[in-house]
């Protein structure tokens, strides 16, 4: 047990491997740009420190659609139902 808490052994030195200064490849912390000023933030940020605006995710599946996108695929569902509708009909 003496041996275990000999620190200053030869055999006991530090690797580079163990402890990196650098970050590991996958360990990035993502960020996003703030929908005020662009500034790239922390993507769990509540605050932009730059700016000093909330940053709300909206949630919507739609945010951040052209409006022109969804007025096509709207109308494009509405000319899918139009078509079904006019085969049994007929």
């Amino acid at each position: 047990m003496s041996d275990y808490l000999n620190f200053d052994s030869p055999d006991d030195e530090l690797r580079d491997d163990e402890y990196p200064d650098e970050p590991v490849e996958g360990d990035e912390t993502d960020t996003v740009a703030c929908p005020q000023c662009g500034e790239e933030v922390y993507e769990d940020a509540v605050r932009c420190p730059a700016c000093g605006n909330y940053i709300i995710d909206s949630g919507s599946p739609l945010a951040g659609w052209p409006t022109w996108w969804l007025v096509l695929g709207f109308a494009g569902v509405i000319a899918a139902v139009l078509a079904v509708a006019g085969l049994h009909c007929g």
